[in-house]
């Protein structure tokens, strides 16, 4: 009877700690941060100043320049650094604002464009909604209810990206329907409220290539090396359920 209730004990501490890292695996997990995201708050501290600094909301704009010139052409920057220039407070802020937007657009449509690829396109929504808790505050204060659905959709993004799971375990399939008609919710919403005439961002230069050979998060569940601890902890207590039951007969 001992017997039983260890090996019981064991099997179910192996199996609490392979759902709990599923569970937390498919998530948002930590993006990497989104630089244009931490300089927009950045530059918001600085310009809350009094007086404002534009000195340094131009210099901290400058570190993700040849980000935003990459990707969403030159036009933005050129019109946010005249703005600091010019001192312009609330223009800049506002085409900051835009420029988050925009950088919204550009990673769900990278997504959309490349949705196969699992790895990529989590971490790309995962981007994407590490911008928009940047604009959040803004947004639930002139309407909680349209930031509960923008969030809601991001959710349900995530939702439609399937999972591919594990040797089989926690597969869910994707569905690039469901993925759009979030994607096309959340850009629309944030056009509206933000007042934007177009949200043509120019070429979307990343690949699934480029970005899958970057950094990966620690929750890309798809990849076997984060996997590995999991996979250590379950041959130890294996061992030791097999040790205990010889030990026994």
């Amino acid at each position: 009877m001992k017997k039983i209730f260890i090996t019981s004990a064991l099997i179910s501490l192996l199996l609490n700690i392979m759902l709990t890292s599923q569970a937390a695996a498919y998530s948002y997990g930590d993006p990497s941060e989104e630089k244009i995201a931490e300089a927009y708050k950045e530059i918001m501290i600085k310009l809350d100043e009094n007086p404002p600094n534009y000195s340094e909301s131009k210099k901290i704009y400058e570190t993700v320049q040849e980000e935003v010139d990459q990707h969403m052409g030159e036009k933005p920057s050129k019109v946010i650094l005249q703005n600091l220039d010019e001192k312009e407070k609330e223009q800049a802020i506002e085409n900051l604002d835009e420029l988050l937007v925009l950088n919204i657009a550009r990673r769900l449509e990278s997504i959309d464009k490349n949705f196969s690829e699992y790895d990529t396109s989590k971490r790309l929504l995962a981007k994407g909604f590490a911008t928009y808790k940047t604009l959040s505050p803004k947004v639930e204060g002139e309407n909680p209810e349209l930031d509960q659905k923008i969030r809601t959709q991001f959710d349900q993004a995530l939702e439609s990206l399937g999972n591919p799971g594990l040797f089989g375990v926690g597969t869910k399939e994707s569905d690039q329907k469901a993925f759009k008609q979030s994607k096309q919710i959340i850009v629309d919403s944030l056009q509206k409220e933000f007042n934007i005439k177009s949200l043509e961002v120019g070429h979307f230069a990343e690949s699934a290539t480029e970005e899958a050979s970057q950094k990966q998060e620690w929750t890309d569940i798809s990849n076997l090396k984060n996997w590995l601890p999991i996979i250590i902890i379950a041959g130890v207590l294996a061992a030791a359920i097999i040790y205990a039951v010889r030990k026994r007969k």
